[in-house]
């Protein structure tokens, strides 16, 4: 069993320490940052990523975006000064492909070897150990990194070179934004036409417009329940990437654009912290009209 440095221990990361240590391995945390209860005891506080880094033999990151893992890398007290030769280091935020390339060279000049490893699957998906996690960087590594992958995701794939992983992860934030918008679009018509939207979303699920996102989001939006889960604002710093990614590349995605507007205006009424299935409500906003409102209203109107 391997001694696991975490840092990071937010709604998924936690979720993600506590699968590890079911797994038997030990873990290091940095104290310097808040701790859950029920994980403080077990496991090894230390005073800053540094001694993380000297503490364990793998060293994994989640947190929000790229300057905070710049920062728990190369800062003063940042993991890269307590690592040795031979140490593997495993981001699993999410965080822009060109600067993880960057990262992953000066790790590699330090004689360690680094692995881009974002995932999906939300909180539900961290907490049951079911998360998709996408992995750029060296076959060995890879290897060394599969079973801790193992314990907390199913569906875990090398897609290529260090920055790949991270590439997969934007794409895959397009296709579920694109999809969230979808699904609002479809209940918003719906109920303002006077069916009763829950209706509608359990009648899809059994058609082939049945999707993982109209199953849990739907659900969401119907029942009003907006707490994260995933918050608008990650989802906006993801789409943030993959537009300014396709500025470079000199490529439009008129429609990823038109997902991160909805965003802007949730996050404009309030809503950066909700739930991104709460992209309905920017839709709402602009139709003056709820789809959880009694199915009788639109009717009438």
């Amino acid at each position: 069993m391997a001694t696991i440095g975490f840092i990071g221990l937010g709604i998924m990361g936690a979720h993600m320490a506590r699968n590890l240590l079911k797994g038997g391995h030990t873990l290091v945390v940095n104290g310097a940052y808040p701790v859950p209860e029920d994980l403080r005891s077990t496991t090894t506080s230390v005073a800053n990523s540094t001694a993380v880094a000297q503490a364990a033999d793998i060293i994994i990151s989640m947190v929000p975006d790229t300057p905070d893992v710049a920062n728990v890398l190369f800062a003063d007290d940042g993991v890269a000064k307590g690592l040795t030769k031979g140490k593997l280091v495993i981001d699993m935020s999410s965080i822009s492909p060109l600067d993880t390339q960057e990262f992953a060279k000066k790790i590699n000049a330090l004689g360690c070897d680094y692995l881009d490893a974002p995932v999906s699957g939300g909180e539900v998906g961290a907490r049951e150990a079911t998360l998709t996690i996408m992995v750029g960087g060296p076959q060995k590594a890879f290897d060394q990194a599969k079973p801790l992958f193992d314990l907390m995701g199913k569906n875990i794939s090398l897609i290529g070179d260090n920055g790949a992983g991270q590439t997969c992860k934007v794409a895959n934030q397009i296709i579920v934004a694109l999809n969230i918008e979808a699904v609002a679009e479809a209940l918003l018509f719906a109920a303002r036409s006077g069916a009763d939207p829950e209706r509608v979303r359990r009648a899809l699920m059994g058609g082939f417009a049945s999707s993982r996102i109209l199953e849990v989001h739907g659900e969401r939006m119907t029942k009003r329940t907006f707490n994260p889960g995933f918050r608008i604002e990650l989802h906006q710093k993801d789409l943030n990437l993959a537009i300014e990614g396709a500025r470079k590349l000199g490529i439009a995605l008129p429609h990823t654009a038109s997902a991160q507007q909805l965003f802007s205006v949730c996050a404009a009424n309030g809503g950066k912290a909700w739930d991104h299935s709460a992209m309905v409500r920017a839709l709402e906003i602009m139709a003056n009209f709820e789809i959880a409102q009694a199915p009788a209203e639109a009717k009438a109107a």
